[in-house]
Order: C-alpha cells, then sequence, then structure tokens
C-alpha cells in the first residue's frame, strides 16, 4: 500500500508568512534619551550597534544566547584577535532573524586596537558597520 494525501482532510492548512513590524524606540545615544520611533532599516542598525557593544555574559539580565563575547580576547596575540574577532561578530550578528550573513570583512591593526569593518546583509539591504577590539 503506498501513502496518499488526501484532499481537504482537515488538518492540512495554507499559511502565509508575516514578518512582525520591527517598530524600536529611537535610542539618542549623544544625549542619554529616547526620542520618538523607528522601523526597518534604523531600527536594525540600532539593534547592531546594542549588540556589539554588550559584552554576552556579563549581565544576568540579558539572555546568553546575545551579544558579542570580546572581553576574553583582552591580552591574546594580534594574528589571534585579527582572526576571531570577525567569527565572533558574525556568530553574534546572526543570531537576529533579520539578517542574513554578515561578509567582507576589513580587518586593520593599529598598537593595541584591532579595527574590524564589515558588511550586514539584511532583509533591509546592506547595512556597513565596524569594531573597534582592544587586546592590550
Amino acid at each position: 500500500m503506498l501513502p496518499r494525501q488526501i484532499e481537504n482532510d482537515g488538518l492540512t492548512a495554507d499559511f502565509e508568512e508575516v514578518v512582525e513590524p520591527t517598530k524600536a524606540h529611537y535610542i539618542n545615544f549623544n544625549k542619554n534619551r529616547c526620542s520618538g520611533f523607528i522601523d526597518e532599516r534604523e531600527a536594525l542598525k540600532q539593534a547592531i550597534f546594542i549588540m556589539l557593544s554588550i559584552e554576552r555574559y556579563d549581565h544576568i539580565i540579558y539572555s546568553w544566547n546575545n551579544f558579542v563575547e570580546l572581553k576574553d580576547l583582552f591580552g591574546m596575540p594580534t594574528a589571534y584577535v585579527a582572526s576571531e574577532a570577525p567569527r565572533r561578530i558574525k556568530e553574534c550578528l546572526l543570531q537576529d532573524d533579520r539578517i542574513n550573513d554578515v561578509d567582507s570583512f576589513v580587518v586593520t591593526t593599529n598598537k593595541n586596537k584591532v579595527h574590524v569593518q564589515f558588511i550586514v546583509r539584511s532583509i533591509y539591504g546592506e547595512i556597513e558597520a565596524e569594531r573597534e577590539v582592544i587586546y592590550a
């Protein structure tokens, strides 16, 4: 006996994926105030900034599934930090469902800092971002 699908058996239903709005409070970091709302691309830019600004495991109020792990790179050799920072940034940002990929990393070193520039490919298009890692 071969299995067959029964039409309109009441158990299968057609559904459509709905993208929820990404409305968020606009945080003005220069004035330390929330003022107004932002949506879609601007909300994602702000989320990227916040995800890369908060250290993972440091604050008990935040989920351990989010944010970036860079603190343990302090004291490591330059070559190790330059190769590990992009991987950790990518791992952090891909936790967000709106982000499809993180690539085009450009890593520059200067004394005790590693500067990482990259492109975030999201459902809203490409966003250029950067992060500086101090390792000594």
